[in-house]
């Protein structure tokens, strides 16, 4: 029994670790100053004008498209990746691997400069200041879905369905869509959710890429802890409640699917 209590109140020392600077954060945002022991001036003012501001409103806006486009389009060429290698090409999965955690070692200052350098210039679509912001990201977010997907596939023994699924009729590229991906989603789930934090969280590489063209909630939050620590502190609280928001749906999706197929197995 000790060892549980001991165990439960290490977790509980960790969370609340963990949650002290973002409470400290919120309760500094809603007051007017904070420089003595206890804040002083409560307000929700900072709130109630960057709900209003079209500006921050925009720039949230922008953040998540930022983030659903690339976490799409790296999810997509990952799995026919593996699914290439896997089934046809088993030999050359150490070399894809390899490839795929190169990202880990670049800065984002480097990639950012780099693809000015190499696409700045260019009069395609690839010359387009966006388009070098989500393959920037789709380069930055790939080591974390790929090893997600990888491990996820590996868990299910991916050749031995596809084999049963050939035997029963199917092709390799539709068994992989109908048996492999719907077994995978958790890993996908919960690659995709870090990348979301990444992304989030860059500064460096759209400020890098677009400048103020295309500004985000981070380069907001720059621009606002110049105006007022407070402000600041509340565009980090709708930041933060962003992120869970997206966090929580995307988990009750999957939980809500994962318990269809359970009632639809049970009868």
């Amino acid at each position: 029994m000790k060892p549980k209590i001991w165990s439960t109140l290490i977790i509980i020392i960790i969370i609340i670790y963990l949650l002290t600077p973002l409470v400290a954060t919120a309760t500094y945002s809603m007051f007017q100053k904070w420089t003595d022991i206890v804040p002083e001036g409560f307000t929700l003012k900072h709130y109630g004008d960057l709900l209003s501001n079209q500006a921050f409103m925009r720039s949230l806006g922008r953040t998540i498209l930022v983030c659903i486009i690339p976490i799409l389009i790296t999810v997509t060429i990952t799995l026919l990746a593996l699914f290439v290698v896997t089934v046809y090409f088993p030999k050359l999965e150490k070399y894809v691997q390899i490839l795929c955690m190169i990202p880990y070692t670049i800065q984002g200052v480097i990639l950012s400069v780099s693809i000015l350098s190499l696409y700045s210039g260019s009069r395609s679509f690839l010359g387009i200041r966006q388009v070098m912001l989500f393959g920037a990201y789709c380069i930055i977010i790939l080591p974390y879905i790929y090893q997600g997907i990888r491990n996820s596939m590996h868990s299910i023994n991916m050749p031995m369905l596809i084999e049963a699924a050939e035997m029963l009729g199917s092709s390799k590229l539709e068994a992989f869509i109908r048996i492999i991906v719907p077994n995978i989603i958790s890993g996908i789930t919960v690659s995709s959710l870090l990348a979301v934090g990444i992304i989030f969280g860059d500064y460096v590489i759209i400020r890098n890429i677009t400048g103020s063209s295309f500004q985000n909630v981070q380069i907001f939050l720059f621009l606002a802890m110049k105006r007022s620590s407070t402000e600041a502190s509340a565009v980090f609280v709708i930041i933060m409640l962003t992120t869970f928001l997206i966090t929580a749906l995307v988990l009750y999706v999957q939980s809500r699917d994962n318990r269809q197929k359970t009632e639809s197995k049970g009868r």
